[in-house]
């Protein structure tokens, strides 16, 4: 598969890789083992090291040295960039530039901030990407950039202040990738009780593969999502026994959409030209 999306198989967290002709980008970058001594609630598993494994055995080139593009951090959640730092400090890992709103923790609740590390991995991706003079691209919203045959669009790519405090979720970017006619959305966390959908269903439409946001818990996937975005395929990084019934529904008697659940298989691999799927074994 020379133009194809990795969704790695990191349990309930999100790790992407962008593939196309020759070129690598990654998006997320799984669940980590460290937390803050204070928090052992965040004992997790991590997948830094896989994911680090896999990278070298799927996207080496000839020099040795694993090229990225781009990457880009979704949200200040640590399954999704809490592997970010490690991945980063590689001695043969060569990042062109990331994609990384701003955090500011007065918009986020008091649940998030006193018993989840966003700050901490926040900080942890910053201070590694300042380390390795890195552009860091704080604002890009609806920002479209070439990658090999892809054609990347970012949504949500903006810091807003909310009168109203919400969970980091309501920050996260969306990015839409397309290859010919073929297009898929890939939605981090974005969920309809945080609001953002509607809008950028609107402005997106039909995808052919959809990855379904915040790991297809409830308060994700709304009806109307489904229905603008109708998606043939719908990947879900998470366990199926772990997903909300209701998204199931939808997803399956709405949009009649082939599923995957990266927890349960070794993740998916999905050529963007012809949409077809095998695993990618990490």
């Amino acid at each position: 598969m020379k133009n194809c999306i990795h969704f790695l198989g990191t349990g309930y967290s999100d790790c992407i890789i962008l593939e196309s002709n020759g070129k690598f980008a990654m998006i997320d970058a799984a669940e980590d083992t460290d937390y803050p001594a204070n928090k052992p609630s965040l004992k997790l598993p991590g997948y830094e090291d896989k994911v680090v494994e896999y990278i070298n055995k799927h996207c080496l080139s000839s020099d040795g040295m694993v090229h990225f593009e781009f990457v880009l951090g979704s949200h200040a959640h640590s399954d999704h960039i809490g592997g970010f730092d490690t991945v980063i400090q590689q001695d043969n890992v060569v990042i062109e530039k990331a994609y990384l709103k701003p955090y500011d923790e007065e918009g986020i609740i008091a649940y998030e901030r006193t018993r989840w590390d966003n700050l901490e991995v926040y900080t942890q991706m910053l201070d590694a990407l300042k380390k390795k003079n890195i552009p860091v691209i704080q604002s890009f919203e609806k920002e479209k950039l070439t990658l090999g045959n892809f054609t990347v669009t970012f949504f949500n790519g903006s810091y807003r202040k909310l009168a109203k405090k919400t969970g980091e979720n309501r920050n996260s970017v969306v990015t839409l990738v397309e290859c010919g006619q073929n297009r898929a959305i890939l939605a981090g966390d974005m969920n309809y009780s945080c609001g953002g959908e509607k809008e950028i269903a609107d402005a997106v439409g039909k995808v052919d593969i959809l990855k379904v946001g915040h790991h297809g818990y409830i308060g994700s996937t709304s009806n109307y999502w489904v229905r603008k975005l109708n998606p043939d395929i719908a990947v879900i990084c998470n366990y199926k026994k772990r997903v909300y019934p209701d998204v199931l529904f939808k997803l399956t008697k709405i949009a009649g959409a082939k599923m995957f659940y990266t927890g349960d298989c070794q993740g998916v691999k999905i050529d963007m030209e012809t949409l077809r799927t095998e695993e990618c074994i990490m």
